[in-house]
């Protein structure tokens, strides 16, 4: 398991934000701001938090305006990771009102998901924080914008998963439906990527669990267990591998998961269901 701090590379951030920009404004661009508003018309505002919660994505966020627009002004008040009250202010921007009013949802949506992912992963993170074990992602996550909400996982102080097929093996019941047998599999993978790359294999038994540990898997994703049989797996286990809970993960039920013993529990419901942070653009008033 990775913690990068790191915002994602610019080009990525770029790529992301264009292709945003793309959609919203299309060939023509905002045709309700260019009815209404003088062309030389200026202004300015704040981005403000209308809710509690841990803050990602706001680099990113202003990155819309700087792109939109290079004579933007922008000010940040609050870094990525930070912690906010309702009604703090994020940022200050000043600027040709009609480039604030076409990159101003753009903005919004990008730095309302991620910060929104950050906040849920927080809450998980403090249900389990009197344990030694840590809240993951997955690879469920929206297409395209993998490499942000990861990074949003690591603002709210989780820790990410593989990024893809590319960095880890990880076999899940599909492939044992296919290959039939758990060590034999275990070692054929090994023989095929040698012990630079981290095996990991799924089970849904202690019988298989133990068939995994002997034929040199380095973690075992528990799918679906109970917290019953989960106890009983990190028994088994006797701390010979790295076990991992996975499966219907709640705020009701994370931290009696956490207590088994397991030293990671993956959540999916961060980057594919996690409520929108309410942030938004208030211009200042005449």
């Amino acid at each position: 398991m990775t913690k990068n701090n790191d915002v994602p590379s610019e080009h990525i951030v770029n790529r992301i934000v264009r292709a945003a920009l793309e959609e919203d404004l299309g060939a023509i661009g905002d045709i309700t701001s260019a009815a209404v508003i003088p062309e030389t018309s200026t202004s300015a505002g704040s981005l403000v938090a209308r809710e509690q919660g841990v803050i990602a994505g706001l680099e990113i966020g202003l990155r819309v305006f700087e792109i939109f627009d290079s004579s933007i002004e922008i000010k940040a008040h609050v870094s990525d990771g930070d912690s906010v009250q309702a009604n703090t202010v994020l940022a200050r921007i000043d600027g040709p009102t009609r480039s604030l009013l076409a990159a101003e949802r753009t903005c919004l949506n990008l730095l309302g998901h991620l910060s929104g992912i950050a906040t849920a992963t927080a809450q998980l993170v403090e249900r389990i924080s009197h344990t030694s074990a840590r809240i993951i992602d997955t690879r469920k996550t929206t297409p395209g914008l993998r490499s942000l909400e990861k990074y949003a996982v690591v603002m709210g102080g989780g820790a990410n998963h593989r990024f893809g097929l590319y960095d880890a093996i990880l076999i899940k019941d599909n492939h044992l439906a296919t290959t039939g047998n758990v060590a034999a599999t275990i070692k054929k993978a090994r023989k095929s990527v040698g012990h630079a790359v981290t095996i990991q294999i799924e089970v849904d038994n202690l019988e298989q669990l133990e068939q995994a540990i002997n034929a040199g898997a380095d973690s075992v994703l528990l799918d679906n267990m109970d917290v019953e049989k989960m106890t009983r797996a990190v028994t088994v286990s006797r701390e010979r591998v790295v076990l991992e809970a996975s499966g219907g993960i709640t705020e009701t039920t994370v931290a009696g998961i956490a207590e088994t013993g397991v030293n990671f529990i993956s959540v999916g419901a961060l980057t594919h269901s996690s409520p929108s942070f309410d942030v938004a653009l208030d211009f200042d008033t005449i």
